[in-house]
């Protein structure tokens, strides 16, 4: 069965999925094309009907959004998957050194098995599918357990994959985090989990227990510095594209912004009307999307009470009134200005469509700041100073960076995707996800005829022979 809502079910169905990869261990390309094709040609003719249910799950979600943020890169990652998955599979030729002539040297990639994909709410097709097509171009099973937040989404995707696959190929596991956990729990033979750290952090301790492997794409504070001399109107233009996508609900939006203190008021100026160029009104607005439930709600609302206690100023498209959210829940765009560093809204991932703003003195102030915080999912860079954005390059980490602009590098399909430290641990999209979902296997070839080595044991020449090949393989070190 493709469908499960019961966690006792699971073990069985692993069963089932290991039976058949047993059966066909290494299919061949021609099979995981037919695959991938069968699972983006089911999604787009599903294509309104996903829209309306996402729409639904949402409270209000905009048709833009669900058609461009998630349709529309699933179906690029299908795409790509399909056209690169012949090559990704040949063998990757490595060099053998002098001594071990006439030995070749190779790199097979090999099916791991059965996976399981574990789904987030913010972009349910797209952070599904894509995963989904690159497990099954690597040749695997997989079990793919979206979020319980967007149910009518989970029971079409569940749906589409029953029309899609014969049981033993794909299965979609819906229901709770008790589903979840009972999921990664099991010997899978890799799991990649897409949602917070502190889940992240679950995920890992229950695989642990297997040994099984894992990749999560976590969340984090992803920030977007501007640099000295940059356009404030066109950082400005970006970062609320960036930051209103989803109404803020994505782990590679910006979360807070790092300006020169001088020009923080011209920045937030050119902000809110970027914003409201994007969105002029947004209370009713179809194309603006609502935060995603009620408990969420609560959370934005009690991070901006937190930091008016602590004495920061909230402006926004609200009014004077304060008005946060209508009665959707689509919730208003705002600024957070002079929040006190030890503010929950510094601290935590926001996910909506609030943007704190901080000034900084120096550029080693703002570099201090990132650098001295959890390691995020993506860095923003706007400027065209070469040698202030080494800087900056140098002194941080991240998952990724994207110079003047947001978000975008996300669906870069050739870009592997991923996190550093607390905003995750491993890649996909393009080679490197394929390559995660695979058994890198290296092989050794040591072909014949064999010249007779004289360094076989107990031949005594060996020892003889040790210092002048140590000092060939030694590095001198020259002060």
């Amino acid at each position: 069965m493709n469908m499960l809502d019961n966690p006792a079910d699971l073990p069985s169905v692993l069963v089932q999925l290991r039976q058949a990869f047993a059966a066909d261990p290494y299919p061949s390309a021609k099979e995981r094309r037919d695959r991938i094709a069968r699972l983006s040609w089911a999604v787009y003719e599903a294509r309104d009907r996903l829209v309306k249910a996402i729409d639904a799950d949402f409270g209000g979600r905009a048709a833009g959004d669900s058609l461009m943020g998630d349709l529309w890169p699933a179906l690029r990652a299908c795409r790509y998957n399909l056209r690169n998955v012949a090559r990704w599979m040949r063998p990757r030729r490595r060099r053998v050194s002098p001594i071990l002539q006439r030995g070749r040297a190779w790199i097979a990639p090999q099916p791991l098995g059965v996976v399981a994909i574990v789904s987030p709410w913010n972009f349910p097709l797209f952070l599904s599918v894509a995963p989904l097509a690159t497990a099954l171009a690597a040749g695997n099973r997989a079990v793919l357990k979206p979020s319980e937040f967007t149910p009518r989404t989970t029971r079409l995707l569940a749906e589409i994959v029953s029309q899609a696959f014969a049981p033993e190929e794909v299965a979609v596991a819906q229901g709770d985090a008790e589903m979840a956990h009972a999921l990664v729990g099991l010997p899978f033979d890799h799991v990649l989990f897409t949602g917070s750290t502190e889940r992240g952090r679950q995920v890992m301790a229950s695989a642990a227990a297997n040994l099984t492997p894992v990749t999560l794409e976590l969340g984090g504070k992803c920030p977007a510095l501007i640099l000295g001399g940059a356009s404030l109107a066109r950082a400005a233009r970006s970062i609320a594209t960036g930051k209103l996508l989803n109404a803020g609900q994505a782990c590679v939006a910006p979360d807070y912004a790092l300006v020169p203190r001088e020009e923080v008021e011209g920045f937030v100026s050119a902000y809110l009307g970027a914003v409201r160029r994007l969105y002029p009104t947004w209370a009713g607005n179809p194309r603006y999307t609502a935060i995603v439930n009620s408990g969420h709600e609560a959370r934005l609302g009690a991070l901006l009470d937190d930091a008016q206690r602590g004495g920061a100023r909230i402006v926004g498209l609200g009014g004077e009134s304060g008005r946060r959210f209508d009665e959707a829940g689509r919730m208003a765009p705002c600024v957070v200005l002079d929040a006190p560093p030890d503010a929950a809204i510094l601290q935590e991932e926001i996910f909506g469509p609030v943007l704190p703003v901080i000034g900084y003195a120096s550029l080693d102030e703002a570099i201090d700041f990132v650098a001295a915080r959890p390691r995020p999912l993506a860095l923003y860079l706007f400027g065209h100073d070469r040698s202030d954005a080494d800087r900056v390059l140098r002194r941080t980490h991240s998952g990724a960076v994207t110079f003047n602009d947001t978000v975008l590098h996300s669906i870069v399909e050739d870009l592997p995707f991923g996190g550093v430290g607390a905003s995750g641990m491993g890649r996909y999209h393009g080679r490197e996800g394929f390559d995660a979902f695979s058994n890198l296997r290296s092989v050794f070839d040591r072909r014949w005829p064999q010249p007779s080595s004289p360094l076989r044991p107990p031949s005594g020449l060996a020892a003889r022979l040790a210092e002048p090949l140590l000092r060939l393989a030694a590095i001198r070190h020259r002060e």
